[in-house]
């Protein structure tokens, strides 16, 4: 039944995500692509752009505009510090952190770029994935890994936030 929902959230959260400003689901992706030749995890992390703007302006500063042409400069600032506290990683069981790249708007998406640098023979990996938990009760995170020929998906929801990928 999950691989079924995941199929279906898939296929269909472009429709969602391109629907007007006004969304009744609140859910992110985040896709976590590992690159051998640089031996570093590529994260790109899709967030609405009005939920992600309602928790910065909640947690941060109340003025905060997001996608606007004088978007203030301590925005990239405020994405890397929650982000950071809601996106944890563990590779062979050691927290690894990640440097904030940069942030892009499309349509009604934040894209939010990542990167951990200097990873190699990768054994496992645990994402716990707590992104707009504290602002939407019914936030769902789709967490999405491609590592050493595996790709998989996770569901993560307040409750149940963590994943793990082992490889043998």
């Amino acid at each position: 039944m999950k691989p079924l929902y995941f199929l279906i959230l898939f296929f269909t959260l472009p429709f969602l995500i391109s629907n007007s400003s006004s969304h009744e689901y609140y859910v992110s992706v985040t896709e976590i692509e590992y690159a051998e030749e640089q031996q570093s995890l590529q994260i790109i992390s899709q967030i609405f752009i009005d939920d992600f703007e309602t928790l910065l302006r909640k947690r941060y500063d109340e003025a905060i505009t997001l996608a606007v042409e004088d978007e203030s400069e301590t925005v990239e600032t405020y994405m890397n510090r929650y982000l950071s506290d809601k996106l944890k990683i563990i590779v062979n069981g050691q927290d690894v952190n990640f440097k904030f790249i940069g942030k892009e708007y499309k349509d009604d998406i934040t894209y939010c770029y990542l990167e951990i640098e200097n990873v190699s023979n990768i054994k496992s990996i645990e994402v716990t994935n707590q992104i707009l938990f504290d602002v939407f009760s019914n936030q769902q995170n789709i967490v999405r890994l491609k590592l050493l020929g595996k790709n998989q998906s996770f569901l993560q929801v307040p409750e149940n936030d963590t994943c793990v990928l082992k490889f043998d």
